[in-house]
């Protein structure tokens, strides 16, 4: 299995602090975001290698970072932007990694940080065979609003995801954390190739549980979505 990091973006609803820096790089009690997903993906045996998406403009401060770790059999795919303004988005990105991997893979933003280790949702995946992805209870509505709303049945099988609703009546929330096999990539391709929304990873989900059965994993402890300065604040305060 291979992990992918999605760390990539521009963090526009974080500036200033990500002017100059990358999300994943900004600081949380001592440590960068992006370390606290790393150490989640050390203890998983299964997972061989990791893939960072990055972009150009900042790359070089993330092959800083790398040198000063000793985190193995780590790699970077940067896309083509250089600024807000040229990103390919999210869904595009992934789909030009896995284009060239013939494993299954486990995707997880690089900006989000949760309790749970990743050994019962990688359990769960190979159990079902399917796409997976990651739940987790809102504490508002107005959370879900941000975020993607789900309803699964009692096999865990996703019925419902949509991205940012307008009007939510449910708090189970879907984590920008999948567990995909091989051939999603054709789907991810697919996907592109139509001209969809290529911005949020959530679209895609919302896109593929229509095509065939992709399923929920419930986290045990709640998902910080470090979006914007107030959720920075807010995770600061949670690990201090």
């Amino acid at each position: 299995m291979i992990a992918i990091i999605l760390a990539g973006g521009y963090a526009k609803r974080l500036w200033p602090l990500t002017l100059d820096k990358p999300k994943a790089l900004l600081d949380i009690d001592g440590r960068p975001i992006i370390d606290y997903i790393m150490d989640k993906i050390a203890k998983e045996k299964i997972i061989k290698k990791t893939v960072i998406s990055t972009n150009l403009r900042f790359q070089h401060q993330f092959e800083n970072w790398l040198s000063r770790r000793k985190y193995k059999n780590t790699a970077f795919i940067p896309d083509e932007s250089t600024s807000q303004d040229t990103k390919i988005g999210v869904v595009r990105a992934l789909a030009n990694i896995t284009s060239t991997i013939h494993d299954d893979f486990i995707v997880l933003a690089a900006d989000s940080l949760f309790k749970d280790d990743l050994d019962k949702l990688i359990e769960y995946f190979y159990l079902k065979r399917s796409p997976v992805v990651a739940l987790y209870k809102a504490h508002s509505l107005q959370e879900v609003k941000r975020g993607s709303e789900v309803n699964i049945d009692r096999d865990g099988k996703i019925i419902q995801f949509v991205e940012k609703p307008k009007n939510p009546k449910s708090k189970l929330i879907g984590s920008c954390i999948y567990v995909f096999p091989a051939n999603v990539r054709e789907s991810l391709i697919n996907y592109v190739e139509s001209g969809y929304p290529l911005d949020e990873a959530g679209n895609f989900i919302s896109w593929l549980y229509k095509k065939g059965p992709v399923y929920g994993f419930m986290l045990n402890s709640h998902l910080l979505d470090i979006g914007t300065i107030d959720t920075y604040k807010e995770a600061q305060y949670y690990f201090e």
